[in-house]
């Protein structure tokens, strides 16, 4: 009999919190030193900023980020081309029962917060923020 974990639905588990902390820095280490060759990679420094794991350990869906938001689509294109070839060089530095397939997108968390901490300096929404006297 299997038993369900208490947390949240649709929550990750610590152990895929953990294996996607582990295949994230070994992607970012890989994009450090190079060892993809590409023109497009070659010329950009590519932040990995989170991992997120299927919940069977197979899928990785890795959130990357060009530094200054430059050629944002042709790093992303270049990163799943080269998808294979990543997947191979993270089974030989990382120790998993399988080495998951490899998913490429855009982190755009930083670009929203940026969009809602601007909605929210609005001169409307600021107006209605701003402490007032129907408080009382």
């Amino acid at each position: 009999m299997r038993h369900h974990s208490s947390s949240s639905a649709g929550m990750p588990s610590q152990r895929q919190l953990r294996v996607g902390e582990i295949v994230r820095r070994a992607l970012a280490d890989l994009l450090t030193r190079g060892e993809v060759i590409d023109p497009v990679l070659e010329t950009h420094i590519i932040t990995v900023t989170e991992v997120r794991m299927s919940p069977d350990l197979k899928h990785a869906t890795c959130f990357v980020e060009p530094l200054g938001g430059a050629d944002e689509d042709a790093v992303v294109k270049a990163l799943e081309k080269h998808r294979k070839f990543m997947r191979g060089q993270l089974n030989r530095q990382v120790e998993l029962r399988f080495s998951p397939e490899l998913h490429f997108q855009l982190d755009t968390r930083f670009d929203d917060d940026s969009r809602v901490d601007s909605l929210l300096r609005a001169p409307k929404v600021a107006h209605d923020l701003e402490p007032g006297d129907d408080e009382n």
